[in-house]
């Protein structure tokens, strides 16, 4: 898929949607081989044991990837990203690595992409994302709602939308490819795919990871709602924590001042685009439809309130 204009000749090496605010919509790097181009984030070989990933402002919603940016998304994502890597570093390694970007790219080419790059190991990915809730929402509130439970996990009855479990629940789900639908599937459905002992430690691995940082977000007055994490394994099988972690892409942050049960809560992260696109008569497959630009900047003010919010110092 083509997310950006056919660039032109007097272009660098590093290709840029002539978007709002300089937004990186598709990068093209010249002397760099092109891994695979996400639903976000563009992937470079650096060497057989290294990659590079590059957090594009490409917006993602219900699975399908829009041709409007979201200005400095990447940017604000790699660095809530970043911080909990280092935050969670005594939990579970991640695949960040000591590789400086420098290294590898022009210094044009680095100035503009240094807040949205990481250089990375190479790992085996797991077929699975490790989502743990802590509240019914979302789908799992529609799931809930239909059949009292959710993933497989039986629930207590009359729980009420956006309402607090008595213990974070941790619901996998099949990854998908561009364009194509995550899929829930059960904890057992999970074990065929990694084994039993890896499934165990992904389950309790994730679970201690989101009660670590809801307990971090609650001191400064917002909750985390539910968050996915994707792990691989290395060389020696052992699991290691990749991808993004504990963004606004990834989760559902919520304000507790505005919080409420039995509603869809005000939201720090895309679900405010997301309940935007509820509203229109689209059947969430491609073509996305165009997104109004006020939409747009307000999505872009809530990444980056959440990074302020989650990054301070300061705890209520």
């Amino acid at each position: 898929m083509i997310l950006s204009p056919t660039p032109d000749i007097h272009q660098s090496a590093l290709d840029m949607n002539s978007a709002p605010q300089d937004a990186v919509l598709e990068t093209n790097l010249d002397n760099l081989e092109l891994l695979a181009r996400g639903k976000v984030r563009d992937i470079y070989a650096i060497d057989d044991e290294h990659m590079l990933i590059i957090t594009t402002d490409r917006l993602s919603a219900f699975d399908v990837v829009f041709s409007q940016p979201i200005p400095q998304k990447g940017e604000l994502l790699t660095t809530v990203s970043n911080f909990w890597f280092g935050k969670t570093a005594g939990i579970i390694k991640n695949h960040l690595c000591d590789l400086k970007l420098q290294d590898y790219v022009s210094e044009a080419d680095y100035q503009q992409l240094a807040k949205r790059s990481i250089i990375v190991n190479r790992l085996k990915t797991l077929p699975l994302e490790a989502i743990v809730r802590g509240y019914v929402i979302g789908s799992g509130w529609k799931d809930y709602h239909a059949t009292g439970q959710i993933c497989g996990i039986e629930l207590p009855k009359g729980l009420q939308q956006a309402e607090q479990l008595e213990e974070p629940i941790f619901t996998p789900s099949t990854k998908a490819a561009v364009g194509d639908h995550d899929i829930n599937v059960s904890f057992e459905d999970i074990i065929p795919l990694i084994g039993e002992e890896k499934a165990n430690q992904i389950r309790d691995i994730s679970i201690r990871l989101y009660k670590m940082a809801a307990d971090h977000a609650s001191n400064r007055g917002i909750i985390i709602a539910d968050t996915k994490f994707e792990f691989g394994v290395d060389e020696n099988d052992e699991l290691v924590l990749i991808d993004e972690i504990l963004t606004s892409d990834s989760s559902r942050f919520w304000p507790a001042d505005e919080y409420r049960v039995g509603i869809s809560p005000p939201s720090f992260d895309k679900q405010f685009i997301r309940d935007y696109l509820e509203t229109l008569d689209w059947d969430k497959t491609p073509p996305a439809p165009v997104i109004p630009q006020d939409i747009i900047e307000k999505t872009r003010q809530k990444y980056k309130e959440a990074r302020d919010i989650l990054l301070s110092t300061d705890a209520t």
